[in-house]
């Protein structure tokens, strides 16, 4: 699986977290070839932080860990998605259930 996977320059490849349960999109991390073989060797969420430059256990400080119920890449291989249980129902480091509350409100106009 690994190697059907285009990782950037960098070595990463954006990950998309989803609620298993009701297709909430939780949040969006980077992962290297690294978090991909500890998530799927534990069936715990792992990414790369490129802040701080090291694999990131999600919830290992917070216990708002990521059960990961199911894995999938993209037809083109340049993204995952993570089909997980959000242990704690907080994704986000701001304490929210999702990293993507900022709405945009959508105003059509027709020609």
């Amino acid at each position: 699986m690994l190697n059907n996977l285009k990782f950037n320059d960098q070595g990463l490849i954006p990950s998309i977290a989803q609620d298993y349960r009701d297709g909430t999109v939780l949040m969006m991390a980077w992962m290297n070839r690294e978090s991909i073989e500890k998530t799927l060797a534990t069936g715990e969420a792992h990414y790369w932080s490129r802040s701080r430059s090291q694999l990131w256990h999600k919830g290992a400080t917070s216990g708002h860990i990521q059960k990961v119920q199911q894995l999938f890449y993209d037809c083109d291989g340049d993204t995952i998605l993570l089909k997980v249980e959000q242990v704690g129902d907080i994704a986000c480091h701001t304490g929210a259930r999702s990293c993507f509350f900022n709405a945009v409100p959508i105003s059509v106009t027709e020609f």
